[in-house]
């Protein structure tokens, strides 16, 4: 199978599936950057979250915190309040954690020129922390990210470690964060609009300038009457740079 034909296949497998998650549909904020990727021929996103306080109960493990061995005591896309916190707190048998987490989305591009796109556009954005996976079955895999989270023991054993003027301190934080959070999904979405036009002009550019089959014999020279293509020569022959001279190719750190 081709590779775009496997890329459209896997595609269309993957938005046909219904949303398992908690919540079970894409979060507000994060709709329009998802729909816009989705729009597109080269991209489909595989999962999403437009950032949330989260208040864990995890048992008595203290900062070995697993979501899938915890309690969720609240959970918010918008900013939080004091009392919905300390309400919830009243619930926890172990110990309770404070979380911000930020925007994070995974995107499955159809070639590697696809992902260093929207790499650039993450980073332009702020989220720093992106990086590009290829799998062995060639899925090439951008993943979203930032690092301004957040991450606090609030509790211990079900009693509450802090004061409540501290949980409001860490609450005006947590806030802050969403509101910085926002704006950089805002900042992507707009970036990821303007990298999509450019790359829709230069492709129109590209192919209004491609010579035709009779201009490319009027310029191709003379062959040396002792040469010919073998495979042992033919590699000589190719230019990737004079093909193609409007694409460049970053190789990225092993990290990604």
């Amino acid at each position: 199978m081709e590779r775009g034909a496997e890329f459209s296949r896997w595609k269309a497998q993957c938005l046909g599936k219904a949303d398992l998650s908690r919540k079970g549909s894409v979060d507000e904020d994060a709709v329009d950057v998802v729909r816009l990727l989705n729009a597109q021929e080269q991209f489909f996103t595989t999962s999403s979250c437009a950032g949330r306080v989260v208040l864990l109960d995890g048992g008595m493990n203290g900062f070995e915190v697993q979501k899938k061995q915890c309690c969720w005591l609240l959970v918010t896309h918008k900013p939080c309040v004091k009392d919905d916190v300390i309400v919830a707190l009243k619930k926890a048998s172990g110990d309770a954690i404070l979380k911000f987490e930020p925007f994070v989305l995974h995107v499955q591009c159809r070639q590697l020129q696809d992902a260093q796109i929207l790499h650039s556009v993450a980073i332009d954005s702020g989220f720093r922390n992106s990086g590009i996976t290829v799998g062995k079955r060639g899925k090439i895999m951008l993943a979203v990210r930032s690092t301004h989270g957040l991450e606090v023991p609030l509790s211990h054993k079900g009693k509450l470690m802090v004061t409540q003027e501290y949980v409001d301190f860490l609450l005006n934080i947590a806030n802050q964060k969403m509101e910085e959070n926002k704006k950089r999904i805002e900042r992507f979405y707009s970036c990821l609009q303007h990298a999509l036009e450019r790359e829709t002009v230069t492709n129109s550019r590209t192919n209004v300038t491609e010579p035709s089959d009779t201009d490319k014999k009027k310029k191709m020279p003379e062959k040396s009457p002792g040469k010919h293509i073998t495979k042992e020569n033919d590699k000589e022959l190719e230019n990737p740079d004079d093909d193609d001279p409007g694409i460049s190719v970053t190789f990225f750190p092993e990290d990604y």
